[in-house]
């Protein structure tokens, strides 16, 4: 039999949706009401079927289109399964008219705004790029239809957030998109950075019990070389941390810069919902293990950023009316900030210490007016104490940089600071301060004739005086050697993707062979070679556990704008 023209359309051509299930759209849902389901069951079973032709579908949503406002409760499931649709996958065409479907149902019947809003979501793992595109289009006219959107996204992002044992490129996708998000609605960032914050630093925390673990189990030695520039982590915790923070500090970048050039206001509005984050979730965290040098990252663009930042940590450890506990976690901030970025300069340390160091000369004539003697009690000076470590912590990492250039003003500068009057007061602060950084400083001022200690420390040493702090039962004494819980949020930085944005801003330990030979008197010089963190006794670093390995998702450093 010959196959005319007209019998090979036929054949090539999709047959008629009439002959598929009977009618219309608009026909089966009126049998439905009227208690015939059987067309209604069909079409639900056609629109689930992966290989549905273009053309079909097309006619189909046209027609739902057509009908969306006499769609009532009992259509329901009819509704979910065209929301299932793999639409980002098809055809522009069939794009388009899903994008017209979605923008009908949730102008015309809101309470499937959420279902739709999900379901755009749904998509932000990964995906191609053109994908992830046609999904921001997507939530773009559902809130130009339904302006109030912004208030029922957080909810959904929050819940779709991929658990943190989820590969680096779903974590990295999610993110991606979600900062993506902000640039189109801008009143929801900084819920989204306290979002992302949030599962950052709960993947730090982790990050940071499961490295300690590895530090206490091992035998040998845990220094290390410092990481190598724009390589994976080999521990996919810390892959995954690595590669949320390339996406947040490339985000930083994009926002706060437009063809090279920082632009202020911006730049002013993004600090805001990062200090904003920063109060809520990382100062309460004790030992938060990376996620603080977004804030870092940003104060560098402009000086003025890094002196705000100061300001507020100041603001924060020298007002009675905040907690101890964020006091001294402020002070530790501020005495890390100011020792590690580079871009501060001295000057601006100066100014920083001049203000420390007049409130602990405040704090210490309060205790020598006071009737009750002073002792070392961390529950009741903690922020005292704190502060003198972050002063000294501070001058170990930039006396160098003061006293160069003219010697002599940084000598006298120095000599105005009158430590030797802090060092020796009834609280003691070289008893509580972390041991390493007793040494270091008691070295550095030794050599520069600033204050001598080393009196002091032998007889802390030779009395062992107890320091009292509280607990759940009570008043403790104890010899711990951190009695302040002290860490310095701004430690060498160990992921090794991003290091590559945060190692020309950063000062590493360098360390002086006078001082080292002192310290070497003193019982504190270890195996350390050329180690940045001298805090080995009490911080531990470690890059044993981690190697190299390719990124599994290239974001090249740009951020979803």
């Amino acid at each position: 039999m010959e196959v005319t023209s007209d019998s090979r359309d036929f054949l090539d051509s999709p047959p008629a949706k009439t002959v598929r299930f009977g009618g219309t759209v608009a026909e089966t849902l009126a049998k439905r009401e009227r208690g015939d389901c059987c067309d209604y069951e069909l079409l639900k079973r056609q629109l689930s079927d992966p290989e549905i032709k273009d053309g079909q579908l097309i006619s189909w949503l046209q027609e739902f289109r057509g009908c969306v406002t006499h769609l009532t409760k009992d259509h329901e499931q009819l509704i979910y399964t065209i929301l299932r649709l793999p639409w980002v996958g098809r055809s522009q065409a069939v794009v388009e008219e899903y994008m017209a479907f979605i923008s009908s149902l949730v102008s015309a019947q809101t309470v499937y705004l959420c279902a739709c809003i999900k379901m755009v979501v749904s998509h932000f793992t990964p995906n191609l790029p053109r994908n992830f595109n046609l999904c921001h289009e997507a939530l773009q006219l559902i809130i130009r239809y339904v302006p109030s959107t912004s208030r029922f996204l957080m909810p959904i992002l929050t819940e779709k957030f991929p658990f943190l044992q989820k590969s680096s490129t779903t974590l990295e996708c999610y993110v991606h998109n979600l900062l993506r998000v902000t640039i189109y609605i801008p009143s929801i960032r900084r819920d989204v950075l306290e979002l992302i914050t949030s599962h950052t630093g709960s993947i730090s925390l982790t990050e940071r019990s499961m490295w300690l673990c590895v530090c206490v189990c091992q035998d040998e030695d845990i220094s290390a070389a410092p990481p190598s520039l724009g390589t994976g982590m080999a521990h996919p915790v810390a892959d995954r941390l690595d590669t949320l923070m390339v996406v947040l500090m490339a985000y930083i970048k994009d926002v706060c810069h437009v063809d090279g050039f920082l632009q202020v206001e911006k730049t002013k509005d993004l600090y805001r919902d990062l200090l904003s984050v920063f109060d809520k979730l990382i100062l309460p965290t004790h030992a938060s293990y990376h996620v603080q040098y977004t804030l870092f990252y940003l104060c560098s663009f402009r000086m003025g950023f890094a002196e705000a930042f100061l300001d507020h940590l100041w603001k924060i450890l020298q007002s009675p009316s905040q907690p101890a506990v964020l006091r001294q976690a402020a002070a530790g901030y501020l005495g890390s900030f100011l020792a590690r970025a580079k871009f501060v300069p001295v000057l601006t340390v100066r100014s920083s210490l001049n203000l420390l160091i007049a409130w602990i000369h405040r704090y210490i004539d309060t205790q020598d007016g006071s009737d009750r003697p002073a002792c070392c009690d961390v529950s009741l000076h903690g922020p005292f104490y704190t502060a003198c470590q972050a002063v000294f912590y501070t001058l170990i990492f930039r006396h160098r940089a003061m006293l160069e250039g003219d010697m002599k003003k940084g000598l006298e500068y120095l000599q105005s600071l009158n430590l030797e009057r802090v060092v020796t007061c009834q609280l003691n602060p070289l008893k509580v301060c972390l041991p390493a950084v007793t040494s270091m400083f008691a070295a550095i001022s030794r050599v520069y004739q600033v204050v001598f200690c080393y009196n002091i420390i032998e007889r802390n040493n030779r009395h062992m005086l107890p320091v009292v702090r509280n607990s759940a039962g009570g008043d403790s004494v104890t010899t711990n050697t951190n009695p302040l819980d002290s860490f310095f949020p701004f430690d060498p930085y160990l992921l090794k993707r991003s290091l590559k944005l945060i190692e020309p801003l950063y000062q590493v330990w360098e360390e002086e062979a006078d001082t080292e030979q002192l310290a070497i008197k003193t019982g504190q010089q270890g195996s350390r070679g050329d180690d940045d963190d001298f805090l080995f006794g009490e911080t531990p670093q470690t890059e044993s556990i981690v190697g190299m390995t390719p990124s599994s998702y290239d974001s090249s450093l740009h951020s979803p704008s």
